[in-house]
């Protein structure tokens, strides 16, 4: 039987159940990342699971999010993940060094390898022909321990690409195009396979884009074929005996196709506030610029970063825009420096960043109020980048560069430049000194742990009652992001102390009465109240942040009930034990209000066999039911008091 690429590369992997769709699968890891903004938390959790060491073929830790240490916070969890990382026989790549998903495109990924990373982006890996997955901390921590990762056997959407991309129409316009179909919801338990003659015209960074940008399609991951052009890149590298081919089979089934025609495609940009408001440059051109931003692991490869400098060569940045450009690594900034590119970068006005995340999670470059950002990154979510009121484009680095030499929104095909025509290196320059390699078993046992008091081991998640009484705290709408959630930014620094991260949770909602959320859930939680947050449709999308469930655990909360929950965040709330429940009937959502008190008899019995479970509102006398989407581990876990209790069971 003609099997796609995403089933051909599940099928070696699986270690339990069987690949039906729908059905939840445990699945071999090969490969994990995690970065500083998640890693403290799944090193602390990986630390207390009690084994000496990793047990995948290839587990990285990268410092690539909080690197400007304001306080003591930052360096206390660096210097806390390089001792771990040394100890139990991970790879630890060093502040400066790059972002983790362009390093580990550059230096780790395999095709037709798995990766888990505690990072909703990592799916990037897609583009180099990997089954690359984000998940949170706990998951990544148990499967760095030798365990299996579960997913539910997904979907495969087919995207059909033909022709090629004309001057000035690129890769990320692409993964626009597909979000402006597919949208940011509805999309949980799918693969997005990328097939088709056009798929050879694009470079492996340029498929990098799109499958990291992918992630804001809510599915489970993306993936491209392994192919000459894939063994070009990984030859640059100095990595040819990673190459294999992979392809699906000639005459495969996919559950949708999608065809996209590359010739024909335009500039676009996602408008605020969301990755799936999709407009074309054309009726965007006009609107004034003040700040400009190329970076983020979606556009900062190093051919990127070459047609940016090529069109700055010569030219001035306008007076009125601030100009920022983050390279992806070390590698991509020792290329530029090398060959000049660098100094016509600086030449034109643009301000240079560390290699690292920065601007995209909010770490600095804000946009002053009332004004218009242009960025290359993949989030546009509202406040994203430390200003309220934010107004944010997400574009091609084609459309930012111009933008930034013009003062505002210009088509590039109207620019009168001409287009600089860059591919993949032959060779790139490959050294390595800033990533530290595993030791041997006996080097590693004196190595000293150092944890700074900053850095507090998380409370352990407890069971859920049979019987709960729980209030209401907050009702939410749609499309609630994890920055919503447990906001990133300044705030992140308190992230490995959950006691103190936890008075973030839900900051961007009015205080009631002068008390926040955080202190309004203490309360109920000290007297022996269950809280509950009721909120609308794709509830959870965005990071894989899994503080987002950990803080609120933390805070009391007990039961999640939404129109819908994505995929990595009900993974999270499972694994913390906060009961994910769904509106059988989402007209229900409109019947109940914050404050309201619910009853839930019997849950754990339900939570045992049932596939929904009856709510009562108390406050109003009405009862109400809600879907229990569990799989038959889900419900192992929660009833276990959640996954790190269930996997210390064994």
């Amino acid at each position: 039987m003609a099997k796609t690429l995403t089933y051909k590369i599940l099928e070696k992997h699986l270690l339990d159940g069987k690949l039906e769709k729908g059905q939840a699968v445990g699945i071999k890891i090969d490969q994990t990342l995690t970065q500083d903004a998640t890693g403290t938390t799944a090193f602390l959790l990986f630390e207390s699971m009690g084994v000496e060491s990793v047990k995948t073929e290839v587990s990285v830790s990268y410092i690539d999010h909080n690197m400007s240490q304001f306080g003591s916070e930052n360096h206390n969890d660096h210097l806390y993940l390089q001792t771990a990382a040394a100890k139990y026989g991970v790879y630890h790549s060093r502040p400066g060094n790059g972002i983790c998903h362009q390093v580990h495109l550059e230096r780790f990924g395999r095709p037709g390898a798995t990766l888990l990373g505690s990072d909703s982006h990592t799916p990037t890996g897609g583009g180099i022909g990997m089954l690359a997955i984000g998940a949170g901390g706990l998951d990544v921590a148990v499967a760095m321990g030798g365990g299996a990762f579960y997913i539910t056997c997904p979907k495969v959407i087919g995207v059909k690409l033909t022709g090629k991309l004309p001057d000035w129409v690129a890769s990320k316009d692409i993964i626009l195009k597909l979000l402006s179909i597919l949208t940011t919801k509805g999309n949980v338990g799918c693969v997005v396979e990328y097939f088709g003659d056009g798929v050879k015209n694009l470079t492996v960074p340029q498929r990098a884009t799109v499958t990291n940008m992918g992630a804001e399609l809510g599915v489970t991951t993306s993936v491209f074929p392994s192919d000459e052009r894939t063994k070009k890149f990984l030859a640059g590298q100095k990595r040819e005996k990673d190459y294999q081919p992979l392809a699906a089979d000639e005459g495969c089934e996919y559950d949708r196709i999608i065809e996209i025609d590359l010739s024909k495609l335009e500039p676009l940009a996602a408008c605020s506030p969301s990755p799936d408001n999709i407009k074309t440059i054309k009726s965007l051109e006009g609107t004034a610029v003040n700040q400009v931003a190329i970076g983020s692991c979606t556009n900062s490869s190093f051919t990127d970063l070459m047609l940016v400098a090529k069109i700055l060569k010569g030219k001035t940045i306008n007076p009125m825009v601030e100009f920022a450009i983050a390279p992806g690594s070390k590698q991509v900034m020792n290329m530029l420096a090398a060959n000049g590119a660098l100094g016509d970068i600086i030449a034109s006005g643009a301000r240079i960043l560390e290699s690292g995340c920065g601007p995209c999670i909010g770490q600095g470059f804000s946009p002053a109020d009332g004004t218009v950002s242009v960025r290359t990154f993949n989030r546009n979510f509202a406040g994203r980048t430390g200003t309220k009121n934010d107004t944010v484009f997400l574009t091609s680095p084609e459309v930012a560069v111009i933008a930034a030499i013009n003062g505002k929104i210009t088509d590039p095909r109207q620019a009168g430049i001409a287009y600089p025509k860059i591919d993949t290196p032959d060779d790139f320059l490959v050294d390595d000194n800033m990533i530290e390699r595993p030791m041997s078993q006996k080097e590693r046992k004196d190595i000293q742990v150092l944890r700074g008091e900053t850095i507090v081991v998380p409370e352990a998640a407890k069971k859920l009652p049979d019987n709960m009484t729980g209030k209401i705290l907050l009702k939410c709408g749609d499309k609630i992001t994890t920055d919503h959630i447990m906001p990133a930014g300044a705030f992140l620094k308190y992230r490995s102390n959950v006691p103190v991260y936890s008075k973030y949770v839900f900051n961007c909602f009015n205080e009631a009465d002068g008390e926040t959320f955080a202190q309004r859930a203490l309360k109920l939680k000290e007297a022996g109240t269950a809280e509950i947050v009721v909120a609308g449709e794709s509830y959870g999308q965005g990071s894989s942040r899994e503080h987002a469930a950990l803080c609120p655990m933390y805070l009391g909360i007990k039961m999640i009930i939404a129109k819908s929950i994505e995929r990595i965040h009900k993974a999270n709330l499972i694994n913390f034990c906060l009961l994910p429940a769904e509106f059988e009937n989402v007209g229900d959502y409109d019947k109940i209000n914050a404050g309201d008190t619910l009853e839930v008899k019997n849950l754990n019995t339900a939570i045992k066999s049932a596939d929904s479970v009856i709510v009562k509102n108390t406050t109003s006398g009405f009862e109400f039911k809600c879907k229990l989407n569990l799989s038959p581990r889900d419900r192992e876990i929660l009833l276990a008091g959640g996954l790190l209790n269930f996997t210390k069971s064994f």
